[in-house]
């Protein structure tokens, strides 16, 4: 299941949660799209509970959706990815260094607030690097 909100004009928050289909991935990404119309400088939260592995139908829905999916993405300045799995959040920070106009920083899931500080501009999130220019 994955769950898409607009919590503010600039804000897309999106929770995935379990195994995805072809028509929920469909059904999500096209609300995603719908959300980050009108959006610019955004940010975006994306949270990964209980990660299953989409279906390969689910792989071909995004791909289908991908040049929308891409314009979408672009709208946006910073996306902090919360997760348990450590493959998910090395992948997810990757994904930042492909799309360069797109800072993407990936968190444990317990590290909401670090997340929502990252988000919000200040410093990088992690309290240990407080104390550093």
């Amino acid at each position: 299941m994955m769950t898409v909100t607009k919590p503010s004009a600039n804000r897309v928050d999106v929770v995935l949660s379990g195994p995805l289909d072809s028509e929920m991935m469909g059904d999500a990404l096209d609300r995603m799209i719908a959300a980050s119309q009108g959006v610019s400088h955004g940010k975006m939260l994306f949270a990964i509970q209980n990660f299953e592995m989409p279906t390969m139908g689910a792989w071909g829905a995004e791909l289908i959706r991908l040049p929308r999916l891409m314009a979408a993405i672009l709208r946006f300045d910073r996306c902090a990815v919360l997760s348990d799995v450590a493959w998910l959040r090395t992948t997810a920070e990757i994904e930042g260094k492909v799309i360069p106009s797109l800072d993407i920083k990936s968190f444990e899931l317990a590290q909401g607030d670090a997340a929502e500080r990252w988000l919000a501009g200040d410093g990088n999130g992690d309290k240990e690097d407080e104390n550093y220019p």
